[in-house]
């Protein structure tokens, strides 16, 4: 079998080679379902915006992700539809112009919309906000009880707007925003979507008792606050405009968002802002930028995912054997030393004596670095440190970084450190639980603890090593698992958390370590690969996918590797299906295995069948080989 594994090893580094582009980058899909393209139409309507060859595209996507059954889904086994995602996706097509009442598609998605309760049955904030913003129904309570004066709380009270994730903040300041002033807007294209919405938000739940005492919570700091009411609410709009203003990039998007882009782009307008002001053309153009062609269909990336998959894709053909000489990797190299940030952003609000030093996600993105980003980068550039002045200052700046990011209780959050104020979680916001804090979790810890050991050489015997290895220890689940948060789900972040563990060494015969080996022995299907549910990031708890994918067999093989002295039967039955799952076209090779916010938002990366695949193979070769 290890003639199979060199040839597969070999011709994946072919083919990754001959895609980079010149630059040095590479760049693969963030695919994301039909957000982004349901968001961008009716924005670009609600402008005014002649760019009929992007709407109609993006229509045309829209339309072919539609079920037999009318609605659309997150994913394949997605059980019932998507209510969210088929309002959008029938609002967005409607507005487009080119689908009309009566279009067998747009009576279908009609009639799954009123089954299921209308179109104010959808929970999702971004839906219900789009909807608002566009004169189809009143703002919710959840975001009109909320007082815009929050933003002017001090940060050192024990609840600001800084106690909020980043990722939170960035939507919920323009969320804020119209909220307060009621706002909304509507063009001649777009369509009344009264009978969908039986209560138009005059009838809603009343907020639970949780969420009541948060908004006094806020109340009660805004009350500190000196100056007229009027005054107050003038300080506090002029202070979030700053807000989003000074956090757009050169590309013009909010943090690199585009969800966050479009929201601010009709926060400004509520702010008297004009349609043809340069500030939401410049948005608008980042939004534009953010296309990707697939198959001859064209869908919008809320977040491109070239510097990740740069920084993964040169590690993993090194890991390969691709030595550091080679163009492909002096290329990448070069061009991942080009996106470490050099300015601060917010996260020095809870890190204030760390330099600049991390890496962001997208190639536009030079104030938000994440941890998970960093450290794919170091390990990219780890081979060029010790040769390079300039590779070894930017070593020791992301490592520095890196470490000053660990969290109070141990382990590493994605961007901003010790952001865990569970109070925050009580917002009557769908997605809340997840997207308002940033703790500390599985994936990010043992992925942060695997560079830490393999690349910069330290162990337990360093207390934060200790206190890191002590985290993950201590938050695995009863059955063996760790959750991940940025993965699909368990076989994330047990991969990570084992590869970690090992890395820190601790011992395969630890406790934590067997539970680990024996929970993927056992989740191994018949076939010898493993899949995993999106439905497992929403319930909390493992569903298994009935069928296995690329990146999932080669997390739980990479684990299963890191972890075990010799070789298992386990394991070659696992490799034998990841060579046979490479040259397979189905839907499981595009079965989103990344994870954004559970039950709303979920990404299929067109980079992990390469890289996932290429490590693990290169791994088994490494130390299980003949």
């Amino acid at each position: 079998m290890m003639k199979q594994v060199n040839r597969e090893i070999d011709r994946l580094i072919n083919k990754l080679t001959a895609s980079q582009r010149q630059d040095g980058s590479w760049h693969f899909c963030f695919e994301n379902g039909t957000i982004i393209d349901a968001y961008v139409i009716l924005l670009f309507r609600c402008l005014e915006r002649n760019d009929e060859p992007l709407i109609q595209k993006l229509h045309d996507r829209i339309l072919s992700q539609q079920q037999p059954e009318g609605c659309w889904r997150l994913y394949r086994d997605e059980e019932g539809g998507n209510l969210p995602a088929t309002v959008e996706a029938y609002y967005a097509l409607l507005c487009s112009g080119y689908s009309k009442p009566g279009d067998p598609a747009i009576e279908r998605a009609r009639a799954f919309i009123l089954s299921h309760g209308g179109a104010d049955k959808a929970a999702s904030i971004l839906t219900k906000a789009l909807l608002s913003a566009t004169g189809q129904r009143k703002w919710p309570l959840s975001l009109t009880s909320i007082p815009i004066e929050a933003m002017l709380i001090p940060d050192f009270m024990p609840l600001n707007l800084y106690s909020f994730s980043g990722y939170a903040r960035v939507h919920l300041v323009p969320l804020l925003v119209m909220a307060s002033l009621g706002f909304s807007v509507k063009t001649a294209q777009m369509p009344d979507l009264s009978e969908l919405l039986e209560t138009r938000g005059d009838e809603e739940e009343p907020l639970p008792e949780a969420h009541l005492h948060l908004e006094a919570t806020l109340r009660s700091g805004t009350a500190r606050l000196i100056g007229s009411p009027r005054s107050l609410r003038a300080a506090a709009l002029d202070k979030a405009e700053r807000f989003m203003l000074e956090r757009t990039e050169a590309d013009g998007s909010l943090y690199s968002y585009a969800t966050s882009t479009i929201l601010m782009v009709f926060a400004l307008l509520a702010l008297g802002y004009g349609k043809d002001h340069p500030v939401i053309e410049k948005a608008c153009q980042g939004l534009k930028d953010m296309q990707f062609d697939i198959g001859g269909s064209t869908t919008l990336q809320n977040s491109p995912s070239t510097v990740w998959d740069t920084a993964l894709l040169a590690y993993a053909m090194q890991e390969a054997g691709v030595p550091r000489s080679e163009p492909v990797i002096q290329k990448a190299a070069a061009y991942l030393l080009g996106k470490q940030h050099t300015r601060k952003g917010d996260w020095v609000k809870h890190n204030p004596n760390a330099e600049p030093g991390g890496w962001g996600f997208s190639a536009t993105n030079t104030r938000n670095p994440d941890v998970d980003d960093t450290t794919a980068a170091l390990r990219a550039i780890s081979r060029f440190a010790k040769a390079d002045n300039r590779f070894q200052d930017a070593w020791n700046r992301g490592l520095s970084w890196t470490l000053s990011m660990q969290n109070k209780d141990g382990g590493w959050p994605a961007f901003e450190k010790n952001t865990d104020n569970r109070i925050l979680t009580w917002l009557a916001i769908d997605g809340a639980k997840s997207a308002a804090i940033d703790p500390s979790a599985a994936d990010l810890s043992g992925r942060t603890l695997e560079f830490l050991g393999n690349y910069a050489k330290l162990d337990t015997s360093h207390l934060f090593m200790r206190r890191g290895a002590d985290w993950l220890i201590y938050n695995q689940e009863r059955d063996g698992s760790w959750y991940g948060r940025w993965g699909i789900c368990y076989l994330y972040g047990t991969w990570a958390a084992l590869t970690g563990l090992m890395a820190a060494g601790v011992s395969p015969e630890h406790e934590a370590v067997r539970k680990g080996v024996k929970w993927l022995l056992e989740t191994q299907n018949e076939d010898g690969g493993w899949g995993e549910s999106c439905r497992s990031d929403a319930e909390r708890r493992y569903v298994p996918l009935g069928a296995s994918t690329p990146s999932q067999t080669a997390w739980s093989l990479d684990a299963l590797i890191a972890a075990s002295p010799q070789s298992k039967s386990e394991i070659d039955r696992g490799v034998r299906r990841l060579l046979a799952l490479l040259h397979e076209d189905d839907w499981t090779t595009d079965y989103p295995t990344g994870a954004g916010l559970p039950g709303v938002f979920y990404i299929h990366y067109h980079s992990y069948r390469y890289i996932w695949p290429l490590l693990a193979l290169a791994h088994y070769r490494r130390k299980l080989g003949d």
